[in-house]
């Protein structure tokens, strides 16, 4: 992110329709859904920007917001989970932005908030429903269940780091280990630079997922998955042209621009995992 200012941390306020209040773990549940309830996980965005402005870095805040206002954008890890930090410090908490190993390191990023003596993970770019900041001080394994899906975050080791693993129909798909060590997000900028070559997942494949209280729409290549509860129901798409339909109907980004920010991608196809 580039410099930002004051302004523009407001209208984040504004957009996601929350007042500012003293730092607790209520506010901070508070800031939280509202972030999650109006901001997709999406890569729409990422494709759309590297067509028409050739980018290969995060957009700045004011592009960010603009995209959440105009196309009713979010964005992937990297962008969701740095625009939360900047408006979670302007807010006066105390925020360490942190790496997650993967398959390799750092791949992911995360948010720790302390907050009322405790600390809280904050991760709005794992395209999951963690509508809450999610406890790091407890000694027994949290899950946090949708649909067909399973994540469960470990307790803390010795060593600081913890463990969220997501389990789809029961087996284990992947997971990310969070290390507690603060970053700033210039040190993630390989991996980000990396994200935007073609061959990377979210350059050839389409990722939009949106939260609702206890159920969530996504879209996932040629898939409309709704899950509610502890059901879920999967639509199969005939063909990439139903692709801007089918978004624009589940999350009112308009079809040209998925239209346009999906044309070349001829590896799509109907897989939910």
């Amino acid at each position: 992110m580039k410099l930002i200012n004051t302004e523009l941390l407001n209208r984040f306020s504004q957009i996601l329709g929350i007042v500012r209040r003293p730092p607790s773990v209520d506010a901070l549940s508070e800031l939280v859904g509202a972030f999650m309830y109006r901001v997709p996980f999406e890569n729409i965005s990422k494709l759309l920007y590297k067509k028409r402005l050739s980018m290969t870095w995060l957009p700045d805040l004011g592009q960010y917001l603009d995209g959440i206002e105009r196309y009713n954008f979010g964005g992937t890890c990297y962008a969701n989970n740095s625009a939360l930090n900047c408006l979670l410090t302007h807010l006066g908490y105390d925020v360490r932005m942190c790496g997650a190993d993967m398959s390799d390191q750092d791949v992911h990023l995360v948010n720790l908030v302390r907050v009322d003596g405790r600390e809280f993970l904050v991760d709005a770019g794992y395209a999951a429903p963690f509508v809450r900041p999610i406890p790091r001080d407890k000694a027994v394994d949290q899950v946090i269940a949708l649909g067909r899906e399973r994540y469960v975050l470990r307790p803390a080791g010795m060593n600081g780091c913890s463990r969220m693993d997501l389990y789809r129909d029961g087996d284990l798909v992947h997971g990310y280990t969070i290390k507690p060590t603060p970053r700033t997000i210039d040190h993630f900028a390989p991996i980000v630079a990396g994200s935007f070559v073609p061959e990377s997942e979210f350059m050839k494949s389409v990722l939009v997922v949106r939260w609702y209280p206890n159920r969530s729409v996504a879209v996932r290549n040629l898939s409309v998955i709704v899950s509610e509860g502890a059901e879920y129901r999967i639509e199969r798409l005939s063909g990439r042209d139903q692709l801007p339909e089918a978004i624009e109907k589940h999350f009112a980004i308009p079809r040209e621009i998925v239209a346009e920010a999906v044309a070349g991608l001829d590896k799509l196809d109907r897989a939910t995992s």
